[in-house]
């Protein structure tokens, strides 16, 4: 059979069967996944498969197995190592880097992988002439602002030049929004490619039913070594319930994120449960533009009135720290170590809140059903909601499915909401308080920071910073600017999360990356 005709046919009865198998008698034999094809349980659908147009780390966790980046992370870290560029030059200034191509690689189109396909990468993500560039939007081009020009000095030599020494570049190469596509492809796609993805990765795309799965099968003709499965199924299944029955009835082989409170279900026989640390932050935006937020007494109040300790105990069940700021304790060489978490004391809530002139204030409160790094976000809205109203706020809660939800934070809450959910997984300490912190990254602007915080020395700390090309002194600027943001409190810092997923025991050969990536190549399914 196909693997097209099995993921039509086969991959609905498995789905339709899960269910009623987590309730038949537990001796009954789950259902049984087919040999060489990994099923992946994934939190939500994806918005695109495009990488220059997506945010979301899921997905993000597709696209790393279908497309490659001139650098990547070396398995295990977040230091980078050559990917499709065998190795680079950096000038004197660190303004330009000059990169050495891999020979013999191919997207899997059959046109060739060179420089000028790199060249058109780049610009159509940052010239606003390309005449590819429409196709986006490019959310996260904040990345590679500081490229000013690239050139293809030969068939395989391409070369950066920088506005300004950028001390993240080589990082962000290996994130997503590096990852290279076939010019071809997008030529002849235009605004469709994110529906019909061409990369050079080790797997290459067979379909995409929407809210039902991605299908990518293993790519014959790799430059490097063959990945170990046949294929891969993503399956988006939104409701976390729904994903663990379906990984307890074996419809899946593989769940991400799983619910803490389900992770007990997982011990013992016939399950591995993986977890790793990486840079993540889980926070709410406050609304420092209008209403009530507006006051730093009153966002300060919301740090003071709700307790994070019970939220990371009771709803995260431990598998999450409390968070002082807005640097994950995993960048350890950057994080401000000085710096305490908001206690929780309602009655000094109560006192910033009278000192504003704020009681009884009304809230709009934008909840998500689930989303990349988003933990628990009901259960933990709902606790959110509670510690408000007990120090004297009228919390309304409004929840959307993620994607609706980013379609509504990312904007802006200006004229919508007071608060809003959101996580972060990042690469770099650079990377989310230059793209949600930053004056100049309100959502008008291109940016990500939704609640209109500005402080003018928080940006001049973070410019700073991105050019230093001394790391100690790069600490000391952002452990200066995590202190800054701290007393603003233009969020509410709550948790930093340690992943985790979940595999039967017939898979073998998978770990999660700190880098919150999901790399399947080595991945093997008896």
């Amino acid at each position: 059979m196909k693997l097209t005709q099995w993921t039509r046919r086969g991959l609905m009865s498995v789905a339709a069967g899960a269910l009623a198998a987590v309730v038949a008698l537990p001796s009954q034999i789950a259902a049984q996944t087919p040999p060489g094809v990994l099923i992946v349980g994934q939190i939500a659908e994806p918005k695109s498969l495009d990488p220059a147009a997506v945010t979301a780390v899921n997905d993000f966790r597709i696209l790393v197995n279908v497309y490659e980046g001139l650098t990547r992370y070396k398995s295990g870290t977040l230091e980078v190592e050559p990917g499709l560029a065998e190795s680079w030059e950096i000038s004197e200034d660190g303004k330009t880097y000059t990169f050495k191509l891999r020979e013999g690689v191919t997207f899997h189109n059959g046109t060739s992988f060179d420089a000028e396909a790199v060249k058109f990468n780049f610009d159509r993500m940052l010239d606003e002439n390309h005449p590819f560039h429409d196709t986006g939007p490019f959310p996260l081009a904040f990345f590679f602002s500081a490229v000013e020009k690239t050139e293809a000095v030969d068939d395989m030599t391409v070369k950066f030049t920088l506005n300004a020494p950028y001390a993240p570049f080589l990082s962000n190469l290996a994130y997503p929004t590096g990852l290279m596509v076939s010019p071809a492809a997008v030529t002849a796609d235009g605004a469709d490619f994110g529906r019909n993805p061409v990369g050079t990765g080790p797997f290459k795309f067979v379909e995409w039913r929407s809210n039902e799965a991605v299908v990518v099968e293993r790519n014959d003709d790799y430059w490097g070594q063959l990945a170990a499965t046949r294929a891969v199924v993503f399956r988006p299944i939104t409701d976390a319930n729904t994903r663990v029955a379906e990984m307890l009835a074996g419809g899946i082989d593989m769940m991400v994120e799983v619910p803490p409170t389900s992770l007990g279900q997982f011990e013992g026989d016939g399950y591995t449960v993986h977890e790793q640390a990486g840079p993540h932050v889980w926070f709410l935006i406050l609304n420092a533009k209008e209403g009530p937020m507006a006051d730093k007494r009153v966002r300060q109040a919301a740090n003071y009135a709700i307790n994070k300790e019970a939220i990371v105990n009771d709803v995260l069940e431990g598998t999450a720290t409390v968070a002082a700021g807005p640097t994950p304790p995993a960048f350890a060489w950057a994080y401000n170590e000085e710096l305490d978490p908001y206690p929780y004391d309602p009655e000094k809530a109560r006192e910033l809140i009278a000192e504003a002139g704020a009681e009884g204030a009304e809230l709009t409160f934008y909840v998500t059903e689930g989303g990349s790094g988003m933990l628990d976000p009901i259960p933990m809205g709902t606790a959110i909601q509670a510690d408000l109203e007990a120090v004297g706020f009228d919390v309304t809660i409004e929840t959307y499915e993620w994607n609706t939800f980013l379609g509504e934070v990312n904007p802006g809450l200006e004229g919508k909401a007071d608060m809003a959910e959101m996580a972060w997984m990042t690469n770099d300490p650079d990377t989310l308080p230059f793209l949600a912190l930053r004056s100049e990254a309100w959502p008008d602007q291109g940016g990500f920071n939704s609640g209109y915080y500005a402080n003018e020395k928080v940006d001049e700390l973070l410019e700073e910073a991105r050019v230093a090309t001394d790391q100690d002194r790069r600490a000391e600027l952002y452990r200066e600017m995590q202190a800054i943001v701290h007393e603003d409190a233009p969020w509410v810092f709550v948790a930093n999360w340690k992943q985790n997923a979940v595999t039967n025991d017939r898979v073998n050969d998978f770990g999660l990356e700190p880098s919150f990536l999901l790399h399947l190549k080595s991945v093997t399914k008896e």
